[in-house]
């Protein structure tokens, strides 16, 4: 894959490890709907869709009940520190500032509302790492703009703008899309991409296979080797 010229990566659990504030602030969320969740796995499930999206098709819940609770998880999130509660993988930095030594042009798609994205990579230090940086609408999540289909519409976001021209088909053949959950591989399908899937993050290797991953690196040091020595 090191044959590509542009490098699309997810945020959470692509290059940030970040259940700890996410989770935490989720179960408060729930908490303040009158859904009191202690399932590891369903918390963790909140790790890449939008929050609205995944509440709906977790417990069926109303349009008010996703406001009561995504406005409290903003709040724990965003107002009291949570959003810095997480770390970049182990090697994540050194593998992107050598893809950047290499020519390749980097950007962030992430599901997660823009803002978010932008102070996490800039907590990372990473900022200079990216041509593009790419998340949700603030709000999206509140006025159910937010869809399954919303990280496809971030990918070809994030290609109209580096374009240059607004046309995100020409980056197609030369772009390739990294990420951890289906949302990911199927959005990059979507934007008839290619895509990495990581499996140290919060999705299964089974998930990604099935999702039309080409490759599946297990480790960062396994997704090292497939963009920067590995075959496309």
């Amino acid at each position: 894959m090191d044959s590509y010229n542009y490098y699309f990566f997810d945020l959470d659990g692509t290059i940030s490890e970040s259940a700890p504030g996410i989770v935490k602030a989720v179960k408060y969320g729930l908490d303040q709907a009158g859904i009191h969740e202690e399932d590891a796995e369903k918390l963790h499930s909140f790790i890449g869709p939008p929050l609205n999206v995944q509440m709906k098709k977790l417990y069926g819940m109303t349009d008010e009940q996703i406001v009561t609770a995504v406005t409290a998880f903003r709040k724990l999130y965003e107002d009291e520190g949570g959003l810095y509660d997480c770390e970049a993988y182990d090697g994540i930095e050194d593998l992107l500032y050598d893809l950047k030594k290499e020519g390749k042009v980097l950007a962030v798609a992430s599901s997660k509302p823009e803002p978010f994205v932008r102070k996490i990579i800039d907590r990372f230090g990473f900022t200079d790492a990216f041509d593009v940086i790419c998340g949700s609408g603030i709000g999206d999540e509140l006025t159910k703009k937010a869809s399954r289909g919303q990280k496809a519409e971030i990918i070809h976001k994030a290609m109209g703008q580096l374009s240059g021209n607004g046309n995100a088909e020409s980056l197609a053949g030369r772009t390739v899309m990294i990420g951890d959950t289906n949302y990911d591989i199927l959005g990059a399908k979507a934007n008839s991409l290619p895509s990495v899937g990581v499996a140290y993050g919060y999705g299964s290797r089974q998930e990604l296979e099935e999702a039309g991953a080409e490759k599946v690196a297990d480790t960062v040091e396994d997704l090292r080797k497939l963009l920067l020595c590995g075959e496309r």
